[in-house]
């Protein structure tokens, strides 16, 4: 008796998606890191805040509390004790934690880009370099052996010669066409003036999650980049990575200019070619550092001597081949001529924008601007 071959089927096999099961402590830590950036890392304050949202939407169980998920905190070395100023013992986060937070700000901001298919912007020009493009183009003297595409070669040399004596001349040759990668050294300043909390809005907050973002970013894919993270309200100063989480705002005005000065400072102490400032900021300049040490202030309007320094100030980072780009949050028209003509005046570029897509604006501009040589 002929037996009859059963017939499989192949393909691919489509079913709702279904989120991977989390255990307790996973799903709180997520909040938890959340809550923790938006209190500028005060533990105190984002465990009253996850006991408030616990009451409101049952986060926890009979089994596993909020006094459970501290323990594990503990346990897992994202809390520790500590001395409070005020003499009092408390809680901290640690440098594991500061990592978690902005690890969740990278994946937060890459999978926007993800989602949205953008943020791989390729540049006109191609040569010699080291990001692969899929592209191939003839071999002449002087390329790179180590880019002759041999695969490709071997097809040329076929259908130029025939299968039936093999032979292969310089003709046949490709090689694969490649970026040019070189490496960026950035300034990112971040205005911490009082307006980054008025009107009812957080600015501050969104700024923090996509200095850690682009700090893990660099750190993580891009050592040999660097990163330097500066603040600036009355006075402009350099902060580091692990201040970023505790970072908040000031009773100050906006002294653009001492933070322009102090990047370019730090800037010229860089020996990669490229260079660049992004600045984050929602109002005006409004503050000036004499050399006296006195500071002339004044919040109404667009000040013609303060302006008259901020252009200064752009002119010099032109000279010194530094862009800026400047991502204005605020929106008010009299602030954005202020800012085209700031941005005229060093060559950079600006965006208006809001807080939404901030991030993923940072994040293409620094991928598209570290493959391309920057000149001012």
């Amino acid at each position: 008796m002929e037996k009859k071959h059963e017939r499989t089927r192949t393909g691919f096999v489509f079913k709702k998606y279904e989120e991977v099961d989390k255990s307790p402590f996973d799903r709180l830590f997520e909040i938890f890191k959340e809550l923790i950036t938006h209190t500028s890392g005060d533990f105190d304050e984002a465990i009253e805040w996850l006991r408030q949202l616990d009451k409101e939407y049952k986060l926890t169980t009979s089994e596993y509390t909020i006094d459970d998920f501290i323990e594990d905190l503990k346990k897992k070395g994202f809390i520790r004790e500590e001395i409070k100023p005020d003499g009092k013992g408390g809680m901290a986060i640690t440098a594991k934690t500061e990592r978690a937070i902005r690890q969740q700000a990278l994946n937060q901001i890459f999978g926007k880009i993800k989602r949205s298919g953008s943020g791989n912007h390729s540049t006109k020009h191609q040569g010699l370099g080291d990001e692969h493009t899929g592209e191939f183009k003839e071999f002449h003297y002087g390329d790179s052996l180590d880019r002759i595409s041999m695969t490709e070669s071997l097809k040329n040399a076929q259908i130029n010669h025939g299968a039936g004596e093999f032979k292969m001349t310089e003709d046949d040759l490709v090689v694969e066409e490649t970026h040019h990668k070189s490496q960026m050294s950035t300034v990112l300043m971040i205005d911490i003036s009082h307006s980054m909390i008025l009107y009812g809005e957080d600015r501050i907050t969104p700024a923090k999650k996509v200095a850690m973002a682009l700090a893990e970013l660099i750190t993580t894919r891009y050592p040999k980049d660097t990163l330097d993270i500066l603040v600036f309200g009355n006075d402009a100063w350099a902060i580091s990575i692990g201040d970023l989480p505790y970072l908040n705002v000031g009773p100050y005005h906006t002294n653009t200019v001492a933070g322009l000065q102090l990047a370019m400072d730090l800037l010229r102490r860089k020996r990669n070619t490229n260079k660049q400032i992004f600045m984050i900021t929602d109002g005006k300049p409004s503050c000036i550092r004499e050399r006296d040490g006195t500071y002339y202030k004044n919040s109404v309007g667009l000040d013609p001597y303060i302006i008259e320094k901020c252009y200064n100030a752009a002119s010099q980072a032109r000279k010194l081949h530094i862009p800026i780009t400047t991502f204005m949050i605020a929106q008010d028209p009299y602030l954005e001529r202020f800012v085209r003509e700031f941005t005229q005046a060093n060559h950079g570029k600006a965006f208006f924008t809001g807080l939404k897509g901030l991030g993923e604006m940072i994040f293409e501009d620094y991928e598209n601007n570290r493959k391309k040589k920057i000149r001012g």
